[in-house]
């Protein structure tokens, strides 16, 4: 009797025993159906036997998580942004080459644009007074280039006229500046002067060669000019005729998606441009009028010269005024004197602070208004890739690009508004696993 309860008692825990590892391995399985880790059964609900342990229990075997899971959010975003700057960087550089390779090309074409964006309204007025496109295209083009060309022959006019005189003063007031630094509380002798003046012509003597090679590169920067303005002259004459069928060809390249959005920042891109070129045009002819006045009734020579030096450099901003600001206060302290070279500094500095506060605000506008340091930094950077050409075309391109960005931004705010969805693919990769997550606690607590 005995043997048999032992017997029936070793037979229940054995069902017992079997029953909690099917429970066990149940619980598993549901665990493995919803995704979750696996849950342990509750120990109230094992018996005392069962739970007992029998033999060397197996180590558990962990999972290693997903790596993209392990890497912080952060982290992430910062590496897809790396990259993505890299490959920019990158193809800015390549396209930097490009436009080095061919930048005779690409000067000339922004000089037609610029030359374009002023003659336009003129030809639209000559098409309203019923001139035929071709007529009133060829008419302004005439026109414009025999203005650009006698403006041009006026200035080296004046300069051989007033050549001789204007070394005779110079030889002068280096006579006069040399007694001046005798008489000086800086202690200057003849002879360190002397020994100044002989050292240069040592210095000249000795580099004969490198002038004379510097002559010749001086010939093929002419050509490269004359070749830049045929180039710039076709251009104009091309935009002015067929601007808009260029401007939908151009079009056509755009991907469709994107191709609404560039058709409406391209004509706001144009009238920032032409109101830059016309408001720039009208302050410098302003600047040269009267600081050439000022010039003439104190005597200075080659006054005319020097206002339309002063005109052509105003179309370099902040540094165009300068050099040229600085260059009529040389030329009237070599012939006229100190007293007339503080006289011209103040006409100077009287007229630039007017058009800076009064002129620019009133004549441009906020059609073309760019940060102070915005216009350093592209003259600086248009002036090391592309020399004087690329300074005079930096600060439109970047009131051109910002007026097509800002049109864009507008644009795309507008179409999120109206419920078409954002322009571009939406977020995927890495970047999408926190978007969607978010997304789904997002539903889970509404």
């Amino acid at each position: 009797m005995v043997k048999r309860e032992g017997w029936l008692g070793r037979l229940g825990s054995r069902l017992n025993r079997m029953e909690a590892r099917l429970d066990e391995r149940r619980a598993e399985v549901e665990a493995e159906a919803r995704g979750d880790l696996p849950h342990a059964v509750p120990s109230d609900r094992v018996p005392a036997a069962a739970a007992a342990p029998q033999g060397p229990v197996p180590a558990p075997v962990l999972e290693r998580p997903d790596p993209v899971s392990v890497v912080p959010w952060g982290m992430r975003v910062a590496a897809e942004v790396s990259w993505r700057l890299l490959l920019l960087a990158g193809m800015l550089w390549v396209l930097m080459k490009v436009i080095s390779e061919v930048r005779l090309v690409v000067l000339a074409f922004a000089a037609a644009m610029l030359v374009t964006a002023l003659l336009q309204p003129f030809v639209v007025r000559l098409r309203r007074l019923g001139l035929p496109r071709g007529l009133a295209t060829a008419v302004t083009a005439i026109l414009g280039f025999v203005v650009i060309g006698l403006v041009g022959w006026f200035v080296v006019w004046q300069v051989m006229e007033n050549l001789d005189d204007l070394s005779d003063r110079v030889r002068d007031g280096i006579n006069e500046l040399k007694l001046w630094a005798l008489d000086s509380p800086f202690h200057v002798t003849e002879k360190q002067i002397n020994d100044i003046a002989k050292n240069l012509s040592e210095t000249i003597g000795t580099n004969t060669e490198q002038i004379t090679t510097a002559g010749l590169q001086g010939v093929t920067v002419l050509v490269e000019v004359l070749t830049g303005i045929l180039l710039a002259m076709f251009s104009t004459l091309f935009l002015l005729y067929d601007g808009k069928r260029i401007w939908h060809w151009t079009l056509g390249l755009v991907p469709a998606a994107a191709r609404p959005g560039v058709a409406g920042a391209g004509p706001r891109a144009w009238r920032t441009l032409t109101a830059y070129v016309r408001g720039t045009v009208l302050v410098a002819l302003i600047d040269a009028i009267f600081i050439g006045l000022g010039i003439y009734f104190l005597d200075v020579p080659m006054a005319v010269p020097l206002a339309v030096f002063i005109f052509l450099f105003a179309f370099i901003p902040l540094v165009g005024a300068v050099v040229s600001g600085a260059l009529a206060v040389v030329v009237a302290l070599v012939t006229q004197g100190v007293f007339s070279a503080l006289m011209v500094l103040l006409v100077v500095l009287a007229v630039q602070q007017i058009e800076g506060h009064v002129l620019q605000p009133f004549i441009l506008g906020r059609a073309v208004r760019v940060h102070p340091l915005a216009v350093v930094l592209s003259v600086a950077a248009g002036g090391l890739i592309a020399g004087i050409g690329g300074a005079v075309v930096a600060v439109p391109l970047v009131a051109v690009t910002n007026t097509a960005v800002a049109y864009l931004r507008a644009y795309s705010r507008e179409q999120l508004h109206m419920g078409h969805g954002a322009v571009g693919p939406g977020p995927h990769g890495a970047t999408a696993v926190r978007s969607a997550m978010g997304e789904t606690g997002n539903d889970q607590r509404a």
